[in-house]
């Protein structure tokens, strides 16, 4: 299934960043970019006048400087230059709030987007290159910000300024080489970081790449082990580090060419327009202070220019960072709750699969006209070879996926018209791989109702028959699980699990081939602790086992996506039919590994 993406560029990209720095319904904030801009905008013309006191002082010092010292220039001269300072760093203390709105809002929208992206993004989905993304993206939002308002914007106004003030004081042909310097240096700046930004977006993705095969490899620490690759996942990782390097090397390259270019453009301007300012006071035509002037103007018109390649190479950069992230959020959720979705409440919790119908991919269909009904309160097992559809049954029920034909309906309630918050909250499950969070095991059990009572987390820690063993660790419900948990067994794992599916109160439960990964003995303490957890609730168990499951109201055998056989143990074995067989291969397994066991006791 193919998520829908729009096609994104420069301009998408800063338009949905002003969206963020000029936030809708929040009128402080809007205040703060103002008196920020007005700051900016005092600096800016403090900052062209502050020249003309310059020269003032030259020109006074050069007439006669034996007469009077012109303390008072001087003195104004000090506290313009105090003056655009302190405007300059108050724009920034203003702003300061803005921008990290801006990127508290990005990476808080960016994040709850993918938690309601469909189960599919999340099974194509590389976690390591979705980290690095957001990373680079939010970091980027900062600079991209801060550029945008007060540095393109203000350094074109400055370049009008000073070309303006050239014009007026000095004549045209001053005016005309700044005004062609400035345009060939934006033109030359623009074409080569467009040029550049190829590098960077390879940068980039070997970037992304590298990142991914190094948490990957991290994640399977033990595999790695297990099979002696430490060399292999060494070699994976610098194949893409020397990838990564070659792009960079030419992304210096190129920034080298950049400067260089940049660096001639402005010299031929300086040595031209200097060149006449200074022919002007041989011939008397200009005093020194404007042979100071005008090289203080082309000194602060050059400065703010030099910092505009940056600014844009800056900002180009950023979007490049930034478009990957934005692109997350313009993947679009396949499955959406309906308009007026409504919150499911309903007297009786059975569960109806009517004529389902589903396909991951149109040329392979997993579930073929599946049709049952677990009445509430009972217990239905599926059971049937691996690839027939089971745990697809499961991920339908959670609304993972829709249905592509027929409808699963929990009472009188159709789940395509609820919300899937309160479905979800209606549903609990113990899987088969439990996967725990890297905190303690309280975090782990309250995580099925974070506002539990510490009472309460403890009172399903005993029902799920785990609370003695956490009672016996150090640090008891503190103890920290590791990451995916790996510093507990399986059946410690499946016992915080049970636990955490107590303190959520369900009233659907669904247990995923919840015991298969077990040995024997753990699997019957915590097939114990299931059967005490799904008393009277409506129960789905998906089996692998078939022992485990003998007690069910109703066994489903599936096989190729449909129902093949139905009934209750008994029933089953007594038609002889897929189930039966099922049952004789296990048993001959179980009584082998009986004798195996028994010789190597012995």
């Amino acid at each position: 299934m193919n998520q829908v993406k729009k096609s994104r560029n420069n301009w998408d990209t800063s338009k949905s960043l002003i969206e963020h720095l000029w936030p809708a319904g929040h009128t402080n904030l809007k205040v703060r970019v103002v008196l920020a801009m007005s700051c900016l905008l005092i600096a800016k013309v403090i900052n062209v006048y502050v020249p003309f006191l310059y020269k003032a002082a030259v020109d006074s010092l050069s007439v006669n400087p034996a007469i009077a010292l012109p303390i008072g220039i001087i003195v104004s001269y000090g506290l313009a230059r105090i003056a655009q300072q302190t405007f300059g760093e108050l724009r920034d203390f203003i702003f300061v709030k803005v921008a990290q709105h801006a990127q508290r809002t990005v990476a808080l929208s960016t994040f709850s987007h993918l938690h309601n992206l469909s189960l599919a993004f999340h099974l194509d989905r590389q976690t390591g290159g979705l980290s690095r993304v957001i990373e680079r993206g939010i970091r980027a939002m900062q600079t991209v910000l801060s550029f945008m308002l007060f540095n393109i914007i203000p350094t074109l106004l400055e370049i009008i300024l000073v070309t303006v003030i050239l014009y007026n004081k000095f004549g045209w042909k001053y005016a005309t080489i700044t005004f062609v310097t400035v345009s060939l240096y934006v033109y030359f700046t623009f074409a080569i970081t467009n040029w550049r930004t190829q590098f960077r977006k390879s940068m980039n993705e070997r970037d992304t790449e590298a990142n991914t095969k190094a948490i990957d490899s991290l994640l399977n620490y033990e595999t790695v082990k297990y099979f002696v690759n430490e060399e292999h996942e060494y070699k994976r990782y610098d194949i893409s580090l020397a990838q990564y390097q070659k792009e960079a090397v030419k992304n210096q390259s190129s920034l080298s060419l950049l400067n260089i270019g940049q660096g001639f453009i402005i010299g031929i301007c300086v040595v031209a327009i200097m060149g006449m300012a200074a022919d002007g006071v041989l011939k008397g035509v200009l005093t020194i202070g404007d042979f100071v002037l005008v090289n203080t103007l082309l000194l602060q018109l050059f400065i703010p220019l030099g910092f505009l390649g940056f600014v844009y190479r800056e900002v180009n950069q950023g979007l490049v960072d930034m478009e990957k992230m934005f692109e997350l959020l313009s993947v679009n959720a396949e499955v959406k709750d309906v308009p007026n979705a409504k919150i499911l409440h309903t007297p009786d919790w059975s569960v109806e699969f009517n004529h389902v119908n589903f396909h991951y991919a149109a040329d392979r269909e997993i579930l073929k006209d599946v049709s049952f009904k677990i009445p509430a309160g009972q217990t239905f097992a599926v059971v049937g070879p691996s690839g027939s559809g089971k745990s697809t049954l499961a991920r339908l029920l959670f609304r993972f996926y829709d249905a592509t034909n027929g409808s699963i309906c929990i009472g009188n309630e159709n789940v395509k018209n609820v919300t899937q918050k309160s479905l979800r909250q209606a549903i609990g499950i113990v899987p088969q791989d439990t996967v725990l969070f890297n905190d303690s095991i309280g975090y782990n059990i309250r995580y099925g109702r974070p506002d539990a009572t510490k009472e309460e987390v403890i009172q399903a820690a005993r029902l799920a028959q785990i609370h003695d063993f956490i009672e016996s660790l150090p640090k008891k419900y503190e103890t920290s699980v590791g990451e995916r948990g790996l510093k507990l067994s399986g059946g410690e794992k499946q016992r915080v699990a049970i636990a955490r599916t107590i303190l959520k109160n369900p009233q659907i439960l669904l247990f995923d081939e919840a015991t298969s990964a077990l040995d024997s003995h753990t699997e019957k303490e915590i097939q114990a602790s299931l059967q005490q957890v799904s008393k009277n609730r409506t129960t789905l168990v998906i089996a692998h086992r078939l022992s485990t499951i003998v007690d069910a109201d109703q066994i489903l055998v599936l096989k190729a996506g449909t129902i093949v056989e139905q009934g209750t143990h008994n029933e089953l074995l007594a038609k002889d039919g897929e189930y039966a067989v099922m049952w004789r291969k296990q048993q001959q397994a179980k009584e082998y590994e009986a004798k195996l066991s028994e010789v190597l006791s012995d």
